[in-house]
């Protein structure tokens, strides 16, 4: 298969199966602080977004101070979580198999919770060693910002104009589209929701897949389209 010179994943709810444990920690720890917020709710508002922005955004939204603490609490509960639950998404290893192009991740998550992540999950050695996390380069520069995006093509010498993305969140999309990147949005993950892929494409998803099964076949349609080839 050619095409593209580069395909970037998202590894939380595209790789690996973990927004939904993520929800599932960090609205408890809300509930506890005095904040309602569903399990399902926080996989629609606040799915791609890091713990710290998820935070600030709720603390200007109701007006409820939120212990510093709860950044840490959430780090050390959600690694216990994810050590012993998370997987890998249905259909990924056998996507992967059939891809040919380079390929590696972008993430929000850190450096030492992806090599966790892939390691459990058995996805390491078809990413290692282009791992890359946005938090690496600085608070500041996690998606929805371009930083990380940028960083991998020049990292793995290709124009982003020849890169297409795979994210779960409009956070994510609206950070590929601003590196000049072509994007196709994944529904796939437990923390999916009824207008999850509605919510991706006007994000700027050219198209939407639920199943990792179909990505190599629309990674092929898509790079004939729009003078790729």
């Amino acid at each position: 298969m050619s095409g593209f010179d580069l395909i970037i994943f998202d590894c939380d709810g595209v790789l690996v199966d973990s927004e939904i444990i993520a929800a599932q920690v960090e609205s408890k720890l809300l509930r506890d602080a005095g904040y309602t917020i569903s399990a399902e709710e926080m996989g629609e508002r606040f799915s791609g977004m890091t713990w710290k922005n998820i935070l600030m955004a709720i603390e200007a939204e109701a007006d409820i101070p939120l212990s510093a603490s709860l950044l840490d609490k959430s780090e050390a509960l959600l690694d216990q979580r994810l050590a012993r639950d998370v997987r890998d998404i249905e259909g990924v290893k056998f996507a992967l198999s059939r891809l040919t192009q380079p390929r590696c991740i972008c993430s929000n998550s850190s450096s030492q919770r992806l090599d966790m992540m892939l390691t459990k999950t058995g996805l390491k050695p078809y990413f290692d060693p282009h791992v890359y996390s946005a938090k690496d380069l600085g608070a500041d520069r996690v998606k929805p910002k371009p930083d990380i995006f940028l960083h991998a093509a020049e990292e793995m010498n290709v124009k982003p104009q020849n890169v297409i993305v795979i994210e779960d969140s409009v956070h994510g999309i609206e950070g590929a589209r601003s590196a000049g990147m072509r994007v196709i949005g994944f529904t796939g993950g437990s923390h999916t929701y009824p207008s999850h892929s509605d919510k991706l494409t006007e994000a700027g998803a050219e198209t939407v897949i639920s199943r990792m099964v179909d990505l190599p076949p629309v990674i092929g349609a898509l790079s004939e389209w729009a003078g790729i080839a």
